[in-house]
């Protein structure tokens, strides 16, 4: 098994202050642009949400939102008619049950429309200051590359990070780790003989370096 303090402190020296790449100015907005990121890139839900929030400013305005113009105003991030009544499902809830204002508890969050742990983590630790691992496709990824963690399901490898990984570094490893898999251990062509955790990897398909 790999040693996962060592990996997160030369992971965080690298990415000293890891952020997410996702653009947001507020709980809301980062609710609205993870949910809009599943099967799009973030650079994508970037250009969408760049106009979307102009228009779009509380809950209220997606709960109350025309389905068929929503729809279109997200369209560029693909999935547009599920996701538009997931928003729009979401909003609701936050309006009946929250104000309007999205909660900072991962639990709660896992409440809402469309909002499964992977998304309440990333919303709890990078807007509400909480510790929390968030294991997308990249994190899932590394995590399975660097032997800390031989499990497929999201949930079990975030329960195998939690054990290993430093509480207080949480949301930060989970930022790292997502910058390292988008940037070094790509899903295809990896960049391993450019990887500063060549030696703790033991991935058996990596390249001789």
């Amino acid at each position: 098994m790999a040693d996962a303090r060592k990996i997160t402190r030369r992971r965080l020296k690298h990415y000293p202050e890891p952020k997410l790449a996702l653009r947001f100015r507020n709980p809301l907005q980062l609710l609205i642009a993870v949910i809009l990121s599943a099967q799009c890139t973030d650079a994508r839900v970037n250009e969408v949400t760049k106009t979307l929030f102009k228009k779009y400013k509380k809950a209220s305005d997606y709960a109350n939102a025309d389905l068929a113009t929503f729809e279109q105003a997200i369209r560029p991030a693909g999935f547009y008619h599920n996701k538009a009544k997931t928003v729009i499902k979401c909003c609701q809830q936050l309006v009946a049950d929250y104000h309007g204002k999205v909660p900072a508890n991962a639990e709660e969050l896992m409440r809402l429309a469309g909002v499964g742990r992977k998304t309440a983590n990333m919303v709890a630790g990078n807007v509400f200051g909480a510790q929390a691992i968030a294991v997308d496709t990249h994190v899932a990824r590394v995590s399975q590359r660097l032997s800390l963690s031989r499990n497929k399901s999201a949930d079990k490898v975030e329960q195998d990070l939690m054990a290993q990984v430093p509480h207080d570094k949480w949301t930060a490893f989970s930022n790292a780790m997502i910058l390292h898999g988008r940037e070094v251990c790509t899903a295809r062509k990896p960049r391993c003989c450019e990887c500063a955790l060549y030696v703790e990897c033991a991935w058996p398909e990596k390249p001789p370096c």
